[in-house]
């Protein structure tokens, strides 16, 4: 007799390795703002907004990893305590419109439980944009937007 814990399935498939020597990177196209994240309007017909950043990286790049690289370009992002929130855009598949889903956020200086989520894990495709909202650092230490709700 099948037991419950033997019933439940994990659906989240272990993410495979990616060889990096091996596997050719992808170019991830990255819109920073400081403070919010992008109008979704920004990304209409065709058009993004003027501030691109150009990343190649692969599938199993973490959000730590893509706020290091934010930083090495961005020098305002560098104070300890600034938050990355990220986000992907990509289109909706019933209107020629975008749509938004936030993924994580990560800080300078600090370890957050966000710190190791993938791109693969957050199911981004390959032609999605990346949307990261830059927050300086504020009184107390806390994300923006949170609340009260520690990090």
């Amino acid at each position: 007799m099948a037991t419950l814990e033997s019933m439940i399935v994990d659906d989240k498939e272990p993410e495979k390795p990616i060889d990096r020597e091996k596997t050719c990177p992808l170019l991830l196209r990255v819109f920073c703002s400081n403070d919010r994240h992008h109008a979704l309007m920004e990304f209409v017909r065709g058009s993004t907004p003027t501030n691109e950043l150009q990343i190649y990286t692969w599938m199993d790049a973490t959000l730590k990893e893509l706020t290091s690289l934010v930083k090495e370009v961005n020098p305002d992002a560098r104070r300890k305590g600034t938050f990355f929130d990220f986000a992907i855009v990509y289109p909706d598949v019933r209107s020629p419109t975008f749509r938004m889903r936030e993924i994580g956020t990560t800080c300078a200086g600090r370890k957050s439980p966000d710190d190791t989520v993938t791109l693969a894990s957050k199911k981004f495709t390959i032609g999605d944009y990346l949307d990261i909202a830059i927050c300086p650092p504020r009184p107390g230490g806390m994300p923006p937007g949170r609340g009260r709700r520690p990090f």
